[in-house]
């Protein structure tokens, strides 16, 4: 028997996502996500403006005068949503978590999808893959997906997107969109003595990709049109000023004292976490994969509906 409480909160996601997909998004999705290839549709009579490379000659000899092939894009696609449920992804300095944010933006994408009769299938991971839920459609098995990236309990708790990528390209042979929903947070993380070395110097590390390297996921794009959703919370980018803090790694159970009231320190954590932002976006754009940057405290339409328009540009210029 699933709780009342949990069908009325993937209720409102549902009715929020089916909005905006309507509302804001209309569209959007179908032209920026490339089908699996072109399908042959018929020969017509050559008309002035048509591609030349595309007269069949055949017919044309046969005719006497030109004919070309028109061709259509195939529009069925599989949408894959690549989902970190490490413990970093609990995290959230306001009323919504990092989770929730992915379970929302898993949610307007998936409806997205089957709106336009794709599939949409699910793979939640930790350093382990924790559920693969292959690609289906319908608006019940999207309700499964959010249900599931919001309330599923992983046995792990720490990132190895190496692994997630590894296996979608085995269970998913055929070119699909692969969406990676993370924060993108310290898979290598430093021990506790390094830890406790770098505030010696004034200087909090926060170790970002890790293991995820820019060769697999290059490799993982060569097969998928891979996007990288980067879900943050606003002060995993900078601190406030709240005195003396004792924090805990969510993933490592490492314990550290922070002095937050000390104005070096926090202009050094929000200089390194600056660097470690571009760093990671070099590395998207070097293995070629498009990128957005959301925040759990900032509403998400805009930045959606701006990622959309900016890869559909792209593709209309080619």
């Amino acid at each position: 028997m699933i709780p009342r409480e949990l069908l009325k909160r993937i209720r409102q996601i549902e009715l929020r996502s089916i909005r905006m997909v309507n509302e804001s998004l209309a569209g959007q999705y179908h032209s920026v996500f490339k089908g699996q290839g072109m399908n042959f549709e018929e020969v017509r009579e050559y008309q002035p403006g048509d591609d030349v490379r595309s007269i069949d000659w055949n017919v044309t000899a046969r005719m006497s005068h030109p004919f070309v092939k028109k061709f259509v894009e195939e529009r069925e696609l599989t949408l894959m949503l690549l989902v970190d449920l490490s413990g970093s992804g609990q995290f959230g300095s306001g009323e919504q978590s990092k989770r929730e944010l992915a379970a929302e933006i898993a949610s307007v994408l998936a409806f997205s999808a089957i709106r336009n009769n794709d599939k949409v299938g699910l793979l939640l991971f930790t350093n382990q893959v924790e559920k693969f839920i292959p690609p289906r459609k319908g608006r019940r098995h999207v309700l499964r997906v959010i249900r599931e990236i919001l309330y599923f309990e992983p046995k792990q708790h720490g990132t190895d997107l190496n692994h997630a990528l590894e296996f979608l390209t085995r269970v998913i042979p055929r070119r699909s969109v692969a969406v990676i929903l993370s924060d993108f947070l310290g898979q290598s993380r430093p021990s506790r003595s390094e830890i406790a070395a770098h505030l010696r110097r004034r200087v909090v590390l926060s170790e970002m990709l890790g293991q995820a390297s820019f060769g697999a996921l290059s490799q993982a794009n060569r097969r998928h049109d891979v996007v990288a959703v980067q879900i943050m919370d606003r002060f995993e980018m900078e601190f406030p000023d709240l005195g003396h803090l004792i924090l805990q790694d969510s993933e490592t159970g490492d314990v550290v004292e922070i002095n937050t009231g000390d104005e070096r320190k926090r202009e050094a954590f929000k200089r390194r976490q600056q660097r470690t932002r571009v760093e990671v976006r070099r590395l998207f754009q070097s293995a070629g994969i498009d990128s957005i940057e959301l925040r759990t405290n900032e509403p998400y339409a805009a930045p959606l509906a701006r990622f959309f328009e900016t890869r559909k540009k792209r593709r209309r210029h080619g």
